[in-house]
């Protein structure tokens, strides 16, 4: 059965015959460009390609939906273009899918193939089984010997019924017990992604388990080929004895010789170079080739190759970040096309064909589920896991189909079994995903202690730490947990300087002494700071990133961005865990939330980048109109509508930990792109709240660093008749103020087009508003107005002298801390997000700032970060910004 060679020859045949044309008529010569000919295969085969990619797409969108996998969405669109449906439009199959193209249309198929059997002998990794190797091996094999003889069983009165006496009954119940046996390990990563389950008990069970299954379903197929392509029981037996030959020549030799070459060419290190991507492609063809001549399938040839790939470096995972596109995107939907046109489920017409039909996938599910269901109870699994198990494990989907269709070619199926059998592998593969949902909700789930997808380089990361937050008293007024989010190497800058900020090096005296500075209540000794850096990593369809989800033990020692961290933190004696989460991108603000609680952080530190510095000059005069770039472009990245769209989803993330977390949360503003540079100046404006106290407290803590200095001016709004104390350069502005934007206090309305719970000014009642402004007026107190007594902790009044406090009222307080802040460049600007409980609100005055700057329509930017850090991103005098935000159960 050498398909494969087959349509090799049947190519170069026609593009000999192609050769010899002696004209190429196109369109505006009134050629039909539908019309095949063997010396111009392309146009068609195009025309073809474009509808059934198109097919599947549309129908993923609506299947996405329900969160099935893709796969069902272009088996579905196959037979819909098949004899079931749009074949029966009159001169649809004859014009679009004509018998003479369908050779063609293989080829590339069977090319696809072979390249997706090569990845997913990339997927199977030995180390996924050693995790849980007994309980792994028990459920898969005994799962596949009562399937197999479930399917030997039925596979006697479908013989008798369905098939003609010229196939040989052996083939045909080996095919059906094949059939019966296997799981599609493929389909089943990307529906345990899907339904979030990679990192629970039950998904590392079923990975390794549908690893085994894949392995051995593949050489009972290889032993199937074999049987039904010999002439005799001599021949299956050489047959067999080469392929096992062929096998372990590739498992050492070939292996060996790879992986040497992977280490010489440096790709472990650095990715396959051209060299080694050149050599594995070779060694991919050369194997699906000798497996096609020697009677096996070419397919189990291209399987081999990808198990022999080396996995050090990753090696196998950046192959299939290069090969997955193009194989998912064309190839596979060619073939999924081919099953379609070969499926007419018109055929199931009689009684008798859907009463084995449901035959057929009543005993394949029940045999998968309830062998499956069993062995993991015994492995000490609850009934709820591990019905989930025996669940999941029916899953079909495409290696069904790949059995199906080689069982169709070699003439053991007939068209009638065939549509049986795709539609039971549909039906079970669809039922996969609403059964694992109600069996195993998100309430019940495990995390695995083990061969999840989160990972940390510390022994206890499994531990709960949440209780382990070191108090904050008068004597230690720091936070000492700190959780940093790392996403890409453009936020690195950021949180490095960020990090550095809030863990400064222990000393025992400033490392540039002052007059001030030696006296003996300036040696002070930082309260120890541990970091916990966070490494989160979308987890999407693709199949490197499922690969990555069931490799993090080695990711998190390789992963460029935590290895600059880790040796950031070494060469400043800071004492940093790494952990690297691999999640949905719907789950990475929940991801950051739990994470922050379960290490017992104090404060999460997020970034927010832009790539580029151009945020205007800050010496202009804010009430001049601007007519140079929208500095908002630079915040959302250059060009306007694909950085707002990049934003908004930053902004999504961000506003989702701002809502959820019950941890302090710090949002590191890099406009420049470069951390804050050689700032050493703090500047805050206090308008009161949570927020601004929050804000306030962290300004403190940042000046126990001997190298930092702050200015904190609480701000309020006054009346017109005040602008006489203010700087002559704000006397028009608040004159026009007075006029236009009056002082709205805390009644003022929020927006009806907010849709987050996290407001930024939200209604509250006289006694809430009561209770702030207390706190407002104690925090104040206790660090502006109180003079350092011998009682003051040694550590606070160092803090304290380095930092100069002031009040200051203007009818355009944002106007005024902007002039403030600009005359102390560079400077980094610590605000609250005032989301709850502001001292005052400044939307008018924002959106007049923004008006002048030629930066309107920042609503997603003003909802993440708040009015007064939009004002001072927009101004462009801030080096860089941190907004702070209090935890929710501070606030609630």
């Amino acid at each position: 059965m050498p398909d494969f060679s087959n349509a090799v020859v049947s190519l170069a045949s026609g593009l000999a015959k192609r050769a010899n044309a002696t004209a190429q008529g196109g369109l505006l010569s009134g050629v039909n460009p539908t019309t095949f000919t063997t010396s111009d295969p392309l146009r068609l085969w195009i025309i073809q390609m474009g509808i059934i990619i198109m097919m599947g797409q549309l129908l993923s969108l609506f299947l996405g939906k329900i969160k099935q996998p893709k796969v069902i969405a272009e088996v579905l669109g196959g037979i819909l273009l098949g004899p079931t449906a749009m074949g029966r439009i009159p001169g649809f199959t004859q014009r679009i899918f004509p018998a003479s193209s369908l050779s063609y249309l293989s080829l590339v198929a069977n090319i696809g193939l072979c390249l997706f059997l090569f990845i997913v002998g990339l997927e199977i990794d030995a180390s996924v089984i050693k995790r849980n190797v007994r309980s792994s091996i028990f459920i898969a094999l005994s799962a596949m010997a009562l399937s197999f003889g479930l399917g030997s069983a039925i596979s006697v009165p479908l013989y008798h019924n369905f098939i003609p006496s010229n196939v040989q009954f052996l083939h045909f119940m080996l095919f059906i017990g094949v059939t019966f046996s296997v799981t599609a390990f493929p389909v089943l990563c990307r529906i345990l992604s899907a339904l979030k389950l990679l990192d629970t008990t039950v998904g590392a069970i079923v990975l390794s388990a549908g690893v085994c299954n894949d392995v051995v379903g593949w050489s009972l197929l290889a032993l199937a080929v074999a049987l039904v392509n010999a002439t005799s029981g001599l021949t299956a037996l050489w047959i067999l004895l080469t392929c096992v030959a062929f096998t372990i020549f590739l498992m050492w030799p070939v292996r060996l010789a790879l992986l040497w070459l992977a280490r010489f060419t440096g790709s472990t290190e650095n990715g396959p170079t051209m060299f080694f991507m050149t050599v594995s492609i070779l060694v991919l063809w050369a194997c699906a080739f000798f497996t096609d001549i020697v009677g096996v399938n070419a397919i189990f040839g291209a399987f081999l190759a990808g198990i022999v790939i080396p996995r050090e470096g990753g090696l196998a995972i950046s192959l299939t970040e290069k090969l997955e596109d193009m194989v998912t995107i064309v190839f596979l939907p060619l073939y999924f096309t081919i099953s379609g046109l070969s499926t007419n489920l018109g055929l199931l017409n009689n009684g008798i064909t859907w009463a084995f039909t449901i035959a057929i996938i009543c005993l394949d599910f029940s045999g998968k589920f309830s062998a499956c269901t069993i062995t993991a109870r015994i492995t000490g699994m609850t009934w709820r896991e591990s019905a989930t198990v025996g669940s999941l494990m029916s899953c079909k989907g495409l290696i069904e189909l790949i059995v199906l269709n080689i069982g169709l070619a070699a003439g053991i199926l007939t068209q009638r079994v065939f549509s049986m059998f795709v539609f039971e592998a549909l039906v079970l593969t669809f039922i996969t995903t609403p059964l694992v949902s109600t069996l195993y909700p998100p309430e019940r789930r495990v995390r695995a202690p083990v061969g999840g997808i989160s990972r940390a380089s510390t022994a206890d990361e499994d531990e709960d730490k949440s209780d382990r937050k070191s108090p904050m008293t008068e004597d230690q007024p720091w936070r000492s947990r700190f959780t940093v989010v790392l996403d890409k190497f453009d936020h690195m800058s950021g949180m490095l300087v960020a990090t550095q900020l809030v863990c400064p090096p222990s000393l025992e005296t400033p490392s540039f002494p002052s007059a001030e500075s030696t006296r003996a209540s300036d040696k002070i000794k930082m309260p120890a700071a541990s970091v916990d850096a966070l490494r989160l990593i979308e987890l999407s369809d693709r199949t490197s990133d499922v690969m990555k989800s069931s490799a993090v033990d080695t990711l998190i020692h390789t992963d460029p961005i935590l290895s600059v961290f880790r040796t950031f933190g070494e060469l400043n004696d800071i004492p940093v865990s790494l952990s690297l989460s691999i999640v949905p991108y719907d789950d990475i603000p929940n991801t950051v939330v739990d994470h922050a609680k379960r290490h017992g952080s104090e404060l999460v530190l997020l970034p927010w980048l832009s790539p580029s510095s151009n945020f205007g000059d800050p010496s202009e005069d804010l009430s001049s109109p601007r007519n140079d770039p929208n500095p908002f472009e630079a915040f959302f990245g250059g060009s306007k509508n694909r950085g707002k769209s990049a934003t908004a989803t930053q902004s999504q993330f961000v506003r989702r930990v701002f809502a959820e977390s019950k941890t302090d949360v710090a949002l590191f503003i890099d406009p420049a792109g470069a951390g804050t540079g050689s700032a050493r100046h703090i500047f805050c404006p206090f308008f009161g709240g949570p927020d601004d106290r929050l804000a306030l407290e962290f300004v403190v803590q940042l000046c126990s660093n001997p190298r930092m200095s702050a200015t904190v001016v609480r701000m309020s709004k006054s009346s017109a008749e005040s602008a006489a104390v203010e700087r002559p350069s704000l006397a028009h502005l608040e004159e026009k103020a007075s006029l236009e934007m009056p002082n709205l206090g805390y009644q003022m309305p929020v927006p009806s087009n907010v849709v987050f719970p996290d407001t930024i000014y939200g209604q509250a009642n006289t006694e809430m508003v009561m209770q702030s402004e207390t706190a407002n007026s104690i925090l104040w107190a206790r660090y502006a107005n109180s003079q350092p007594s011998d009682d003051t902790p040694s550590s606070l009044r160092s803090a304290l002298s380095r930092i100069t406090f002031s009040e200051h009222s203007s009818p355009i307080p944002l106007h005024s801390a902007i002039q403030q802040a600009s005359a102390h460049k560079p400077v980094l600007v610590v605000v609250g997000r005032s989301r709850r409980l502001a001292g005052e609100d400044h939307t008018l005055e924002v959106q007049k700032i923004l008006e002048e700057r030629g930066s309107v329509g920042q609503d997603v930017v003003r909802k993440t970060i708040g009015d007064p850090a939009t004002a001072f991103v927009a101004s462009g005098c801030a080096t860089a910004v941190v907004v702070l935000q209090a935890s929710n159960v501070d606030v609630d």
